[in-house]
């Protein structure tokens, strides 16, 4: 893989963890729980969820997700990838 590939994967990498570490911060700050916030979205469980949230085995949020859960916790979809 030349540079500018692994730049591109680096930097992929780094905005889902940014992603993952807001969703969380958002989460806690609302009040909801990872079953609560899951449940809501239309998972079966809290397991992919918490999993997305510390990026585990490189589990994520798609779009649908982070579009679910922004409308859940009443927040612009833009804050999850804020610093």
């Amino acid at each position: 893989m030349n540079n500018f590939c692994v730049d591109l994967e680096q930097y992929s990498d780094e905005i889902l963890d940014l992603v993952s570490k807001n969703v969380k911060k958002y989460r806690e700050q609302k009040g909801y729980s990872q079953l609560q916030l899951a449940l809501e979205i239309g998972m079966n469980g809290a397991a992919y969820l918490g999993r997305a949230e510390i990026r585990k085995n490189n589990h994520h949020f798609n779009i649908r997700h982070l579009a679910k859960i922004s409308k859940i916790l009443d927040i612009d979809i833009k804050y999850f990838f804020e610093n």
